[in-house]
């Protein structure tokens, strides 16, 4: 009946196809990063942090070195999924030094990955571990708690177990952690406000054992930052974001990052000719750490220090990235199929100032995402169909809406499918 309905529409609809200019997903999005961002103080995700982190580390794979990454989900109970890590050095007897993991992870609703509970199983510290976080939207509050089970020696008071208490709204994030069996308190604390387009933020977090103790009015425990940014965290809008932070009264670190969504021709003889374009998505970042404090620094503090770094993401298959520092340059680039389940190869290379040049290696299977190309014209409206697609569903799809460029500008996500929405509206 299907292909009756299809033929017929085409028969009697004239008019050529639109051109369409594909939409392809990112290659992880949201990162399994923004997943624990609830454990974690607001301060050391904000300010850029966690997006330069994505970009400075992902897919760069420690020179002579191999890693292995399966994450999947069952299909009966889309709720509990499965992270399964494999890495080590690419010599004749890797078993001495592989790190294995696994992270079982369990969450209340597939679409809030805020509350949430974990096991973590691995051969080095911690053995075994619990996380858990609950937080509740209509009110803002959230608590969190991290217990080591099993250690091979427990050095701090820390590895005794982390809780935490913290309350988030789209303009301010406010909380604390503390460990119930240390007479140090609190751990850390945090308050990060929004105010437009700036966000600033102050974090309390002392060095836990040293002679100075708990102090509050010891600055050297104090962090400070301030942000300037621009657009969401979806990735069909472009953003940027410069921050400044003063870390513990001796270092100014300065950072920006920028996400840039730009479509050009499609150079793919496979795809059909009413394909005129594809989105692509470039992402630059920087960071500057310069010591300020002009006291005595050790062998691995360096007084100046920097990193520059850019990926560009080709289509929904080809990922390119490089970052370049004081002491190496790197270039990696990864490979992805979304079959069922999906399969990510990558390799890095890394060139040090001495002209020694390392491989490293990484493969990834994930079974978490159902994500595809969307379409839409080349003057950039989002998710319009084409005639035939429309031919296939009609008969669930009438009185459904394209998405616009303007719905996107306006914060307006909701007919965008989960990967290509903003992470969360929390601070």
């Amino acid at each position: 009946m299907g292909n009756i309905l299809v033929k017929l529409w085409k028969l009697m609809d004239n008019e050529p196809p639109p051109p369409m200019v594909l939409i392809p997903p990112l290659f992880d999005f949201p990162p399994l990063a923004a997943r624990e961002r609830m454990l974690q103080s607001s301060y050391d995700v904000l300010f850029g942090k966690l997006a330069l982190k994505c970009l400075f580390e992902d897919y760069f794979e420690v020179e002579k070195n191999f890693s292995t990454r399966i994450m999947l989900k069952p299909i009966d109970d889309p709720n509990v999924d499965l992270v399964a890590t494999v890495s080590g050095p690419l010599d004749h007897k890797p078993q001495e030094n592989m790190v294995m993991n696994a992270l079982f992870r369990w969450q209340r609703d597939v679409d809030d990955p805020n509350t949430f509970m974990d096991l973590f199983v691995s051969n080095s510290e911690p053995i075994l571990r619990m996380r858990s976080c609950a937080y509740y939207p209509k009110y803002g509050f959230g608590a969190f708690g991290v217990l080591p089970f099993l250690m091979k020696e427990r050095t701090s008071t820390e590895d005794l177990g982390v809780v935490g208490l913290r309350y988030g709204s789209a303009n301010l994030s406010i909380g604390t952690t503390v460990m119930p069996f240390s007479n140090e308190f609190p751990k850390s604390a945090w308050l990060v406000s929004r105010m437009g387009r700036l966000t600033t933020g102050v974090q309390y977090s002392p060095n836990v054992g040293s002679e100075d103790g708990t102090n509050f009015y010891d600055l050297r425990n104090l962090s400070c930052a301030i942000a300037y940014g621009l657009g969401s965290t979806s990735p069909l809008s472009p953003s940027f974001n410069f921050a400044l932070e003063l870390a513990r009264s001796s270092q100014m670190i300065a950072s920006f990052y920028q996400h840039v969504v730009v479509q050009r021709r499609v150079q793919n003889p496979f795809e059909a000719n009413g394909i005129v374009g594809i989105t692509n998505y470039i992402d630059f970042g920087f960071e500057l750490k310069t010591r300020i404090d002009g006291g005595e620094t050790s062998s691995d503090v360096k007084e100046s220090t920097f990193q520059v770094g850019a990926s560009w993401q080709a289509n929904k298959n080809f990922l390119l990235k490089a970052k370049l520092g004081p002491l190496s340059s790197s270039i990696a680039l990864a490979f992805k199929s979304w079959w069922k389940p999906a399969f990510t190869f990558s390799v890095s290379a890394v060139r040090d100032r001495l002209g020694r040049t390392g491989f490293g290696f990484g493969i990834r299977i994930e079974d978490l995402r159902q994500a595809s190309y969307q379409r839409a014209d080349p003057n950039y409206v989002m998710l319009t169909p084409n005639k035939e697609h429309l031919a296939e569903g009609i008969l669930k799809k009438i009185g459904t809406r394209p998405m616009l460029q303007s719905n996107v500008d306006s914060g307006n996500f909701e007919r965008l499918p989960r990967e290509l929405r903003p992470i969360e509206k929390i601070l």
